[in-house]
């Protein structure tokens, strides 16, 4: 590892590793050492694709989260697909509910919306996150109906893009 390498996960650590090591804590259920390993894998990431840190791109923290998160599923996976092969007496736990997700979710679309072009951004606010029909986000922004639906196609294809800069995939 160069000095470059060793510069930025300094930096990385020190800007985000307090509420990444709390982020993979509520992941893995309270678990520190399995927090700290996911904290780990993620930095490791974080240095194995610094293209994805560029600050152009969206947010770093948005991507440390999501890697993360990520990371801690395929976990559960492997745990799950082994657990099958284990017979407990006692039943599984239930999960923790946990808004942290849904959180990032958030951030990370905002992010998204935030790259859009003001029309393909006012259309998707209109008739998605505000529930309107064509003709009432058509009435709302003072454009034609048709308009209004060729914004959304072209809105949803842009802010895939976006998603997909951000590191989101299906």
């Amino acid at each position: 590892m160069g000095t470059e390498d060793a510069e930025l996960l300094r930096a990385l650590h020190a800007d985000h590793g307090e509420a990444l090591f709390a982020h993979a804590l509520r992941l893995t259920g309270g678990d520190r050492q399995r927090a700290e390993d996911l904290v780990q894998e993620t930095m490791l990431r974080a240095w194995q694709h610094p293209q994805a840190l560029d600050p152009a791109r969206g947010s770093v923290r948005a991507w440390l989260f999501t890697t993360a998160r990520n990371l801690a599923i395929d976990a559960w996976r492997r745990r799950n697909a082994r657990a099958a092969e284990v017979v407990t007496d006692a039943p599984p736990e239930r999960p923790v509910i946990d808004d942290t997700e849904r959180a990032v979710e958030s951030w990370t679309i905002a992010e998204a919306l935030s790259r859009l072009s003001r029309p393909h951004r006012e259309v998707l606010v209109e008739c998605f996150y505000a529930g309107r029909s064509v003709a009432e986000a058509a009435s709302r922004l003072g454009v034609p109906p048709g308009t209004v639906k060729s914004r959304t196609y072209y809105a949803l294809r842009a802010l895939k893009v976006a998603l997909e800069e951000l590191g989101v995939t299906q």
